[in-house]
């Protein structure tokens, strides 16, 4: 894959806004069929230029409006904000207090950094294949709760571009919940809580919520790889003791003793199970199969920030837009393929500007004697470059929109003609 220079950011942003952004497929998004009206004009979007210059409140009459702007902005980064009462670039004519965030998808910002505490193999933005199962698993948990437990059904998840993952939930009702709303469903969906100075983050007792279970259960399946193997929390004095800080102190002494004795992660956490369920009630400290549920879910559950998600004009970095830092492009991941999705080997804007030039440079040479017009260039451009998949992916995502808005409108007026 073409090595991403960021001094080459402005020219290939150039290329990438001018022949390869998924215009039309963005623009129906965020238009919802258009049965709103004004919907997307009242839409708050936020650039980011060259030197962190920050332009927010910018909105657009539709599609040709946007493409011109961002081919003449050419951001480093895109963020998508509310759907608000007033056209957001007109919101300083509107009289104080009127020009009020209404309507916003709700959304879930997941952020490796936030496992520091728990991942030994990176720290801060790093990332590697060793500490991404914890997204996988966050997509997992997070999602099956959001359409079983919540039935929501549109859910699009979008990589960040780097060290996490995003969700944007945009049935129509879910655009219309408050923020005590929003902050409810956040708070069902947390269950490590406190922060650096809190050591134990999760607290179960023996009646354990559905929710809880089911997380669980999707743990289970990678637990054993990626904690005990990949991280190897048990691996060594220093991990047993941050995990010997979770469990009651009165079997401290019996697992200290066992770990210095056993080989491996694997040996360990088998010891602890075992003196978990055995031990019930030693001095008033609960002990039970809950105990390792604990240390799993404060080691592997999704941590969300929740101020993104409770928040109606809270910006969110939009799909597609571009990270300046590696260059790689915010793509929709197939919920369909969760644990076959690798951040590295996601499309950079090097990659398909440089895939983009070879095609271009063989058409050139086979089209000596055919005119194509820049616009039908521009529409197929994206599919002759490894983005191409990831925009189907999207796609199928407005696919299923259509269907169901449609669904909806017949549903009205078969009810309209039934009076």
């Amino acid at each position: 894959m073409e090595s991403f220079d960021p001094a080459e950011l402005p020219e290939l942003l150039k290329l990438y806004y001018r022949r390869l952004f998924p215009y039309s497929q963005y623009y129906r998004w965020l238009n919802y069929g258009g049965v709103v009206k004004n919907y997307f004009q009242h839409r708050e979007f936020s650039f980011t230029l060259k030197d962190d210059i920050y332009i927010r409140y910018q909105s657009f009459n539709n599609q040709s409006d946007l493409e011109k702007e961002m081919q003449k902005m050419n951001p480093y980064k895109i963020d998508i904000g509310a759907v608000y009462s007033h056209r957001p670039s007109q919101h300083n004519t509107v009289k104080l207090g009127a020009f009020q965030a209404q309507e916003k998808e709700l959304v879930f910002d997941i952020d490796m950094t936030d496992y520091d505490d728990v991942r030994r193999c990176c720290s801060s933005a790093d990332i590697c294949s060793k500490c991404w199962t914890l997204m996988t698993m966050a997509i997992h948990i997070i999602d099956r709760a959001l359409k079983e437990d919540f039935g929501f059904k549109h859910r699009l998840w979008v990589y960040s571009g780097r060290r996490g993952v995003h969700c944007w939930v945009c049935d129509e009702s879910v655009r219309k919940l408050s923020s005590a709303v929003r902050s409810g469903i956040v708070e069902y969906l947390s269950l490590v809580k406190g922060g650096q100075d809190v050591r134990k983050k999760v607290h179960l007792n023996e009646k354990i919520h559905p929710f809880v279970r089911k997380s669980i259960n999707i743990i289970k399946k990678y637990f054993e790889e990626y904690a005990l193997v990949d991280q190897d929390i048990l691996g060594n004095k220093e991990s047993w003791d941050k995990i010997l800080a979770l469990v009651p102190e009165a079997i401290h002494e019996d697992l200290q003793k066992n770990f210095q004795k056993s080989h491996s992660s694997l040996q360990r956490w088998e010891y602890l199970k075992r003196v978990a369920s055995t031990n019930q009630n030693i001095k008033n400290d609960k002990c039970g199969p809950w105990l390792e549920w604990e240390i799993m879910l404060q080691y592997c559950f999704p941590r969300l920030d929740i101020n993104v998600s409770k928040g109606i004009n809270h910006l969110l970095k939009s799909p597609f837009s571009v990270h300046p830092k590696t260059g790689r492009i915010s793509v929709p991941i197939d919920l369909q393929k969760v644990d076959q999705f690798d951040p590295f080997t996601v499309p950079t804007i090097s990659s398909i500007c440089h895939e983009l030039d070879v095609i271009f440079t063989n058409e050139k040479e086979k089209e000596e004697t055919e005119a194509e017009s820049d616009v039908k260039h521009r529409t197929k451009d994206y599919k002759k470059t490894s983005l191409a998949p990831y925009v189907k992916v999207f796609e199928q995502f407005l696919e299923n929109l259509d269907k169901s808005r449609k669904g909806e409108l017949l549903k009205k007026s078969d009810l309209q003609k039934a009076f």
